[in-house]
């Protein structure tokens, strides 16, 4: 059901999804539906959290790899299944990770791209040795935030992603997580502003 119900969001949309439809896709009677979810939230939701599992873990195997050097590499890897993601996996174009239905339907407390930023920050600590600190989860809920928004930008101007836009992602992202990890504004807490710069 969940494979028809990915199937379905990228024909018609959420708004468009009914049970009805789903249950049609799947070659199922309606109430077979009905026993594993209550609505089409539901369904959705179920979607969300097993694209999130497949995010992850295909992050793992690409550390597994020790092909990474660094903490950029890993970060570098995020970004890239997200794109490949958008391109491949039907229904994540559209539902990405879950934002077009509720900001928190991965996470009551937590909006859908900051429980990412914490599974990044898990995986960056486990893998490159970061120390795990509200910082860190700070500066990565910002760079999603922004990589997120710029990957949407570059799926609108092409339907299979706007290079030049991917890439000025990936350059503005790098950047800013370079400067606040590894540069000048590694130690200032996370919620302290950073200082603006002083003319020349």
């Amino acid at each position: 059901m969940l494979d028809a119900c990915a199937e379905l969001v990228d024909e018609v949309g959420y708004e468009g999804l009914t049970t009805t439809l789903l249950a049609e896709r799947a070659e199922v009677a309606i109430g077979s539906v009905y026993q594993f979810f209550p609505d089409k939230r539901a369904i959705v939701q179920a979607l969300t959290l097993r694209t999130m599992e497949s995010y992850l873990q295909r992050l793992d195997e690409r550390f597994a790899s020790n092909e990474m050097t660094h903490w950029w590499d890993g970060v570098d890897a995020g970004i890239d299944e997200y794109i490949t993601m958008h391109r491949t996996v039907p229904g994540f174009r559209t539902l990405h990770f879950g934002d077009v239905v509720d900001l928190h339907l991965l996470d009551e407390q937590r909006d859908n791209n900051g429980v990412i930023a914490d599974q990044l920050a898990r995986v960056l600590t486990e893998r490159f040795g970061l120390t795990d600190v509200p910082k860190l989860r700070f500066v990565l809920e910002i760079a999603v935030e922004a990589a997120d928004a710029l990957i949407k930008l570059a799926f609108r101007r092409k339907s299979n992603g706007d290079e030049r836009v991917l890439l000025e992602a990936k350059s503005l992202i790098r950047e800013y997580l370079h400067r606040q990890v590894d540069g000048r504004d590694s130690d200032r807490p996370a919620d302290e502003p950073a200082e603006a710069a002083q003319p020349a």
